[in-house]
């Protein structure tokens, strides 16, 4: 399955994406790694996405698509993917849809986590990550396991607090998504793309109403597939109509050649009979004229 989730900072997309991870075992996508991998690596794109970075710009979205195409390149995603935090805006949104359109890859379903403001706020301050893996956790909804040890160190994780995730930024965060996050759910809802889940409650229970979702958008035909067997049907059903008035003007053909041959017939019959009729009288004349001497 090819997956877009959608929510506002603090809905739990990263948390179900990692479940998501777990029991479909396709990747995520997420731009933040994808940048973070690529200046690491110094690659071409990584390199002129360090540059806007440095000179303190917004990575521009073809090198965000870039990375993207590259990410989609690769072997794992070949059953599906994950994509959380992109795209962020109507302009990403269409752009991602011709590059998924180009390399054949195209959506499955958009979900969108729906969780009211106040929750949103609560959850936001409560998130931590981990400095050493990067591991997001949520000190109220779910928090490191006992015992659990960062992937990198072997130790405890090392939690900290990330600058816009205190409750003071909140408000800006949100306002921000209602700006231009919000509206890619008319632009998914169009497509037919996009489904909606309450994302607030137990984990578990958020978990379950997602596998819910996919279960559905896995059983039906994706609005592509189903464009093309509508022309299929609909060439489909031109066709024996068209076969059938082909044949009607054929036996039409057919009749009036035959009728031709027949009318002319009749008409010499016609003819022939009145001419024997005609000498018939003559002759009847001429025997009526001798008798009257």
């Amino acid at each position: 399955m090819r997956i877009v989730l959608l929510g506002p900072p603090g809905s739990g997309k990263g948390t179900q994406s990692q479940r998501l991870i777990q029991s479909h075992g396709i990747p995520q996508i997420s731009t933040g790694d994808l940048l973070r991998a690529a200046v690491a690596a110094q690659s071409k794109l990584g390199i002129a996405a360090k540059s806007a970075m440095d000179a303190g710009k917004l990575v521009d979205d073809s090198i965000v698509l870039g990375m993207i195409q590259e990410r989609l390149a690769l072997a794992d995603v070949a059953t599906g993917f994950i994509l959380d935090g992109f795209p962020r805006n109507l302009s990403q949104a269409a752009a991602l849809e011709e590059l998924l359109k180009k390399v054949g890859q195209p959506l499955d379903v958009v979900v969108l986590m729906q969780v009211n403001n106040d929750e949103l706020v609560r959850r936001i301050g409560g998130r931590r990550t981990c400095r050493n893996c990067g591991r997001v956790f949520n000190v109220f909804t779910s928090p490191p396991a006992p015992g659990e040890t960062c992937p990198k160190t072997g130790a405890a994780h090392d939690l900290f607090q990330r600058p816009d995730d205190n409750e003071s930024t909140v408000a800006e965060r949100l306002k921000v998504y209602d700006e231009k996050t919000r509206p890619l759910a008319a632009f998914y809802d169009q497509r037919g793309l996009l489904k909606r889940i309450d994302a607030e409650g137990e984990l578990d229970v958020v978990t379950a109403r997602l596998e819910a979702v996919l279960s559905g958008a896995r059983s039906r035909p994706s609005p592509r597939k189903t464009k093309r067997a509508k022309a299929k049907a609909k060439a489909k059903a031109k066709a024996p109509a068209g076969r059938a008035a082909r044949k009607s003007a054929a036996k039409s053909a057919r009749k009036t050649t035959r009728k031709k041959p027949a009318a002319t017939r009749s008409s010499a019959k016609k003819t022939a009979a009145r001419a024997k009729k005609a000498v018939h009288k003559k002759v009847v004349r001429k025997k009526a004229a001798r008798r009257h001497r």
